[in-house]
Formats: structure tokens, C-alpha cells, sequence
């Protein structure tokens, strides 16, 4: 059983920064982890994935070079480094953990048993 609690999100003006935090209680080693992001009316977008093990990092293209994920394996916590945000990123950010990657590398919520946190809204004013 795993559960996650997200924190860090808020109001940003476009060209600013943002750090979301997400803490994870339960076993998640060897597990894909990572961000997904939903703005209303739009498809819930995978942002980036990342294994807890240690692997490779896969960003989607919209964010790459402007978003970073991190771990604080000790404590448990997994960071989303936000800069340069843009109007675009507005959108309600999910924290997942999940047993698989899809074939872009970012975390396959469909099979196996995933987790979801609550999800932190970020809004970026032009």
C-alpha cells in the first residue's frame, strides 16, 4: 500500500518558478513515480516519469528543459522543480506511483496497481 501526499503549488506569474513536493508512505521501490497534469477540459497529460530505483528520467516535450524531478530518498519525498513556467502549464499536477513505464518512458497508470496523490493546482498568469 502506498499513499501520497502532494504540496507546493500556487499562482505564478508567466516566466517564474515553482517547486511541487510529493511525499509517499509505503514501499515504492523499483516503482515508476512521477507527474501528470490535467487543465479543464484538456486529456490528464503525463509530465514526467522517472524509477525510484534509479534509471532513466523521461520528460514529455512540452515541459523538457523546463521542468526537473529529483528525490529525497531518505525522507521519501519526490520534487518537480518547475522554471520559465508558461501560461500553458496551468493545470491541476498529480503525483503517481505505478509498477511500469509506457513507451515514452512516463508512468503506465493502466496496468498493475497504481497510486495517485490529490493533486496540487498551478496557475500561471500571462
Amino acid at each position: 500500500q502506498v499513499q501520497l501526499v502532494e504540496s507546493g503549488g500556487g499562482s505564478v506569474q508567466a516566466g517564474g518558478a515553482l517547486r511541487l513536493s510529493c511525499v509517499a508512505s509505503g514501499n515504492t521501490y523499483n516503482y515508476c513515480m512521477g507527474w501528470f497534469r490535467q487543465a479543464p477540459g484538456k486529456e490528464r497529460e503525463g509530465v514526467v516519469g522517472i524509477y525510484t530505483g534509479g534509471g532513466t528520467t523521461y520528460y514529455a516535450d512540452s515541459v523538457k528543459g523546463r521542468f526537473t524531478i529529483s528525490q529525497e530518498n531518505a525522507k521519501n519525498i519526490l520534487y518537480l522543480q518547475m522554471s520559465s513556467l508558461k501560461p500553458e502549464d496551468t493545470a491541476m499536477y498529480y503525483c503517481t506511483a505505478s509498477p511500469y513505464r509506457d513507451s515514452g518512458g512516463l508512468c503506465d497508470t493502466t496496468k498493475g496497481r497504481s497510486y495517485w496523490g490529490q493533486g496540487t493546482q498551478v496557475t500561471v498568469s500571462s
